[in-house]
């Protein structure tokens, strides 16, 4: 399909409402070895990945355990769907316990070609509200590519840094993060899958898991900053 027509989902919206219920919350605590937070307490910083997913049958589900495509996102059969980076801007704290509200709109679609081919850039805006707030506003990039091997890691050096965290990330940390997030995508759990039939050399993490990580330790290291703005973007799997 070309820009054209897949200019057709620009505009789409879809809405979502859940309960930041601190069952979850407890769950996600235990998957990053981290403290729950109390009901009505603030939930941490990008924890809210976990909420608003549609729970799909796995009749539902494509052979790589993502939704089948179609609906709300642009089709794209026959390419590799991957969370390629995304920009979240913090207005409000969301509450532990309470209802929220997620208001989603796809704002750009972009087709180019890499050299592993075609690409297809989607950018979706999601606005999350409490009590009518808006809490959070984030883009979310997600690209779309052609079956193909993936490159290996060129094992480049380290960028020196104010501040470091080393995280290893197990197979049961991957295992967890899929759950609490009710992510079905097999290469983050399913070895002879990611392996055998897409090539890679082992488990590949999340995308927002990583983002996760790499913000909590930022707060770690700067305790008493202000969160305003959150970018980041993934240049290879790990």
């Amino acid at each position: 399909m070309s820009d054209s027509a897949f200019s057709a989902w620009i505009g789409r919206t879809e809405e979502a409402h859940d309960q930041l219920s601190r069952n979850l919350v407890k769950r996600i605590a235990a998957t990053l070895g981290e403290a729950t937070p109390a009901h009505g307490e603030v939930l941490p910083p990008l924890w809210h990945w976990a909420f608003f997913q549609e729970p799909l049958a796995e009749s539902g589900l494509g052979e790589d355990g993502h939704p089948a495509r179609g609906g709300f996102l642009p089709p794209a059969d026959n390419r590799n769907r991957m969370w390629a980076g995304g920009r979240v801007e913090f207005f409000q704290a969301l509450r532990v316990g309470g209802e929220a509200s997620r208001v989603s709109t796809i704002t750009h679609i972009e087709e180019k070609h890499g050299r592993t081919g075609a690409l297809l850039f989607v950018t979706v805006r999601h606005d999350y509200l409490q009590d009518g707030v808006l809490a959070l506003r984030e883009e979310q990039d997600i690209v779309y590519r052609e079956p193909s091997p993936p490159k290996a890691s060129s094992g480049e050096p380290l960028i020196a840094g104010d501040w470091r965290e080393a995280v290893t990330p197990s197979a049961t940390l991957l295992f967890r993060y899929s759950a609490v997030t009710f992510n079905g995508h097999r290469i983050h759990y399913d070895w002879p899958y990611v392996t055998e039939t897409e090539g890679y050399a082992g488990l590949v993490v999340h995308g927002p898991l990583i983002a996760t990580l790499s913000l909590r330790a930022f707060c770690r290291a700067n305790p008493e900053a202000r969160l305003r703005r959150f970018a980041y973007r993934g240049l290879r799997p790990l």
